[in-house]
């Protein structure tokens, strides 16, 4: 490897670092001064060698998206030292709205509220502090309420490379409406 390819290296390794959310290749390209194949070739050379047991870090790729996290193995030393409060469980009501919201985005805190039969008000709210759903604009219905989606901090808390690997809902049971007659 030339001394300018362990630069870009550095530099790739080090936007992956400062930024801490998942960040397109596009976007490291422009960074760096770089094609895309390039950026992607260091990507995967990083990748590599972050796999490595020495490493306390890996390299996530979320959907079209590349981030540096930690690996599961040395997880606990971290969170003592960063005393994140951001990862207590997440109550049934959360787990609830987070579930309708993912399998039905974007959708209004009406809707959640609908198939809940409750208000949801206060835990989008706090899904929102917790980075799992944000604002994806308004819909196009009577008061322009704003929708919802999830994000790719809930990508990575639920280890989904994208929405897609979400469980199919009907995989155990027949679908609605399908009722066979004996």
């Amino acid at each position: 490897m030339t001394q300018e390819q362990k630069q870009y290296k550095a530099a790739v390794e080090a936007i992956l670092f400062a930024h801490g959310e998942p960040i397109s290749v596009q976007r490291i390209a422009q960074a760096v001064g770089l094609e895309e194949p390039a950026v992607e070739e260091i990507l995967a050379l990083l990748q590599k060698e972050y796999s490595k047991p020495e490493h306390g870090i890996c390299l996530l790729v979320l959907a079209d998206k590349w981030q540096m996290a930690t690996k599961d193995e040395v997880q606990e030393p971290v969170k003592q030292v960063l005393d994140n409060r951001r990862n207590s469980p997440l109550s049934q009501a959360a787990l609830e709205v987070l579930a309708i919201i993912a399998y039905n985005q974007p959708v209004s805190r009406g809707f959640v509220e609908q198939v809940r039969g409750v208000d949801s008000s206060s835990t989008i709210a706090k899904l929102l502090e917790r980075g799992l759903v944000e604002e994806a604009g308004r819909l196009e219905l009577p008061g322009r309420p704003i929708s919802f989606r999830t994000t790719d901090v809930f990508l990575r808390t639920f280890g989904l490379a994208s929405l897609e690997q979400l469980p199919d809902l009907y995989a155990d049971q027949s679908q609605p409406g399908s009722e066979t007659q004996s």
